[in-house]
């Protein structure tokens, strides 16, 4: 699970991945376009926070939880 930051605009993006390296260099390639939202929201991206999970389902329900509006203000004071 990852947290990366558009050094254009200042949006986040929470996502989770196996390969968190590929995935960075996916986001800032303008080729590659699996996302619209880092389409919409340019970057370059810079990864600001990552955590390891032991599946799958353990990512994506922290994934959701940072999107949450609690999860946002967490992020908030957290990583800022």
């Amino acid at each position: 699970m990852y947290v990366l930051i558009s050094e254009t605009t200042g949006r986040r993006y929470v996502g989770h991945t196996e390969n968190l390296q590929r995935r960075l260099a996916e986001h800032n390639d303008s080729q590659h376009n699996p996302a619209k939202y880092t389409t919409k929201h340019p970057g370059p991206w810079r990864l600001i926070y990552q955590e390891a999970h032991n599946s799958r389902a353990e990512a994506m329900a922290r994934e959701r939880w940072l999107k949450s509006g609690v999860g946002r203000q967490w992020l908030n004071r957290s990583i800022g």
